[in-house]
């Protein structure tokens, strides 16, 4: 070794600029031998044992240092990092800081400075110092990372913030200036996806995996943008990777659970679920999803339905039973409205029960997990009501044109201050137009408890939800108290089971005489139909059968619904009806996020029709999904519309007024099978409603055979129809029974 300090130090640093830790160590400890003033060696000397292990000795070693040589700013950069190891966090932000002070164009230091406080946080702090970083050395990706990485942690709602633009400018600049940089490309991919900008998220996610293959919470990211862009077999792929990478990886455990329930795969989902919660007990989401993924979306047999049920019930139970633990309770309680019983009214039972156990577990775990908000106080003399209207779904969505429109633009704002709380994540020009018509509007990408603080603060005399149990945030906001009065209206016609809504708003002409049963809210009949629906009354696209693959000469049965409206109780209608006509067609549509549940829809329609000594294959055409305009075009040229039997057409029977239609329906027991039946009474058109399933069967064999039948019909439904549309007495109802229950509730 070289007998000078100078030279034995230069060769140490050498090794400790080349990682070799254990080299450049005994190197400095050569040197201070010959030197013990050698400030240098103190200082890297101490650095390197405060970086790994021994920062007590490091710190006393950079102190000697610094009283040999002060003012020095790496020698109070290296103090801080000691400090923080020691857990003395004001002595490090006063080192950093006096770092800063003597060399304050360091990037380095004031990118350290930054990070502490950040991890301390004081994350307005930290942003402030970032952006001082990138300004001393904007060519430092690292620091434009971190600074992405700041802003989103700390701003709540970036858009409300203007931060936007801002994390995206430096998540890309990061990329630009390091294009292999896995970290930034990885959150930036992520970062994307909680913005719902999924085609965007893709490319950087892929780029993360290909330049590190082994980081399983990419593969789990590039998953999720994968099934909802509807490519689920790469998405299948994806999570079993991350799980391959990593075997108790919760989350991979619970995407691919929740797309297989998506494919209809439910035994599969329910394993994968147990294997969530098998690698955390925490896993509130899992937990939740395990319940609900006892419901499938299609059902293959008839049999199979109660089966399913018991199953169900029993997952409720044992989910009861599980948050009796506090740390489990608290998990479920943070992931409630991620699942929700959706699919429990599609097996054509009635609910109240289940529904009331849900509601009641809900409730009492959030109730139990958080604090109750003050409520708003009685309204003064001539105050206006504060009305707050909270969806997921203030764009161009169903929920929207059954509900919300006319709320918005039609409530009586000399009596109404309306209050817009838009919990989705989808925005488009209804959303502009929805903010417009509000009083006040509050949107943005918030976790639930941020939401529950904000419509706290608007402190709402009402809230009025369109719908629980679609809307994740909302099915959260709903299980808590959070204005006097809790309304939900049949977005969603099922009970809420939740104490916490009050009021279950209806149809008269919708709701059978027994109908207050079914519901745990007290069941409020508005008059008509329950909306104020304004119909699309642009052209309608010219489309012929030709150009949908059917046959120009028989008779066209239209049964567009969503697949898992239909359950294997009735498949046998349709061979019924073609036994009866002959020579027809009957025209569904694909399910749009799953080709294996419509598979099992189209083996399901075999069965029925074999079992009549039919071939499904020659009366049944199964078209793709598609968008609102080809779809009316497409029901324009059938000649008769066979409403689902349970759970009936409700916007879709309404839109295809417009084609002046020919519809038969079977209303049934519950308020969701009576839809088009109400409809239809509505605008004086009760001919063929039937009373039975045979009835049903007879008059839409009649409408395929009888011509002349038909066109009375259509004729009839054009002559009535616009009576289904613009009903201000139901506005006038909803105001006064708004006001008079404000009035009820102090």
């Amino acid at each position: 070794m070289a007998s000078d300090p100078e030279a034995t130090f230069a060769i140490a640093l050498a090794h400790h600029e080349a990682g070799q830790l254990d080299a450049a160590q005994a190197g400095y400890r050569e040197t201070l031998t010959r030197d013990p003033c050698h400030t240098e060696s103190l200082h890297l000397l101490g650095l390197i044992l405060a970086q790994n292990g021994d920062p007590e000795t490091g710190a006393t070693l950079i102190t000697r240092a610094m009283e040999l040589s002060p003012g020095a700013a790496p020698h109070h950069n290296s103090l801080a990092l000691a400090y923080r190891r020691l857990g003395r966090d004001q002595d490090a932000e006063r080192e950093y800081r006096a770092a800063v002070a003597l060399r304050p164009t360091s990037a380095e230091i004031r990118n350290n400075l930054a990070t502490m406080l950040k991890e301390l946080g004081q994350h307005e702090a930290a942003i402030a110092e970032y952006r001082r970083a990138a300004a001393c050395v904007p060519e430092f990706a690292e620091i434009w990372y971190n600074l992405a990485s700041a802003l989103v942690e700390y701003v709540a709602c970036e858009e409300e913030n203007g931060a936007r633009e801002e994390v995206e400018a430096c998540f890309r600049r990061a990329i630009g200036l390091r294009p292999d940089f896995v970290d930034a490309l990885a959150n930036y991919g992520r970062w994307l996806t909680a913005r719902a900008r999924w085609v965007e998220a893709e490319a950087p996610l892929k780029e993360a995996v290909r330049l590190s293959s082994h980081h399983a919470a990419i593969w789990n990211n590039l998953g999720v943008v994968r099934q909802v862009l509807g490519r689920t077999a790469e998405a299948e792929a994806d999570y079993r990777h991350a799980i391959s990478l990593h075997a108790g990886f919760a989350d991979a455990h619970y995407n691919l659970g929740c797309l297989l329930s998506g494919e209809g795969r439910t035994d599969e989902a329910i394993s994968c679920h147990e294997a969530a919660i098998a690698a955390d007990r925490l896993h509130g989401a899992a937990r939740l999803a395990l319940c609900m993924a006892r419901l499938p979306i299609l059902y293959c047999a008839e049999t199979e339905v109660a089966e399913r049920r018991k199953h169900y019930l029993a997952g409720l139970d044992n989910l009861a039973a599980a948050v009796t633990a506090p740390d489990v309770a608290r998990a479920v309680a943070a992931a409630i409205g991620t699942s929700q019983p959706f699919f429990l009214p599609y097996q054509g039972e009635t609910d109240r029960e289940p529904q009331a156990a849900y509601g009641k577990l809900v409730c009492r775990l959030l109730a139990e997990t958080g604090r109750q908000p003050p409520l708003a106080p009685s309204p003064k003399a001539r105050e206006r009501i504060r009305l707050g209207i909270v969806s997921g779904f203030f764009q161009d969505h169903t929920i929207f044109k059954l509900f919300l429109e006319g709320w918005l633009t039609e409530l009586d704002r000399d009596r109404f201050e309306v209050i817009g709380f838009h919990t989705g994540r989808g925005r488009d020009a209804e959303t502009v137009r929805s903010a417009e018509l509000c009083d006040d509007f509050e949107f943005g990408i918030k976790p639930p408890a941020a939401w529950r603080d904000v419509v706290t603060e608007a402190a709402p005399h009402v809230l009025l939800y369109p719908e629980v149990g679609i809307d994740p945030i909302c099915g959260q906001l709903a299980a808590r108290r959070l204005a006097p009065v809790q309304c939900v209206a049949w977005g969603h016609p099922e009970t809420t089971g939740m104490p916490t809504i009050d009021h279950f708003l209806s149809a008269d002409l919708m709701e059978p005489p027994d109908g207050d049963a079914y519901y745990t809210e007290q069941l409020v009949r508005m008059p008509g139909l329950g909306l104020h629906y304004t119909p699309d009354e642009r052209a309608v696209m010219a489309l012929d059968r030709a150009a949908m693959g059917l046959d120009p000469a028989s008779p066209v049965y239209w049964s567009g619904q969503a697949l898992y409206k239909y359950l294997p109780a009735h498949d046998a209608v349709f061979p019924r009806i073609a036994a009866a006509v002959g020579a027809c067609q009957f025209v569904f549509i694909g399910f749009a996020k799953s080709a294996s549940v419509t598979s099992m829809f189209r083996e399901r329609l075999r069965l029925a029709f074999k079992v009549h000594g039919l071939d499904a294959d020659r009366y049944c055409v199964m078209l793709p999904p598609m968008a609102q305009e080809r779809y009316l075009a497409a029901v324009g040229v059938a000649d008769v519309i066979l409403d689902t039997i349970g759970w009936s057409g409700g916007k879709s029977t309404l839109d295809c007024l417009a084609m002046n239609p020919a519809i038969v329906t079977f209303p049934g027991r519950l308020m969701r099978g009576r839809h088009t039946a109400a409809i239809l009474r509505q605008i004086g058109c009760e001919q063929t409603i039937a009373g039975s399933l045979d009835h049903y069967v007879a008059i839409a064999a009649r409408l395929g055979l009888d011509a002349e039948f038909r066109m009375g019909v259509r004729r009839a439904v054009a002559k009535g129809k616009h009576q289904a549309f613009r009903d201000t007495a139901y506005i006038r109802a909803l105001e006064n029974f708004l006001i008079d229950a404000v009035g009820r509730s102090w």
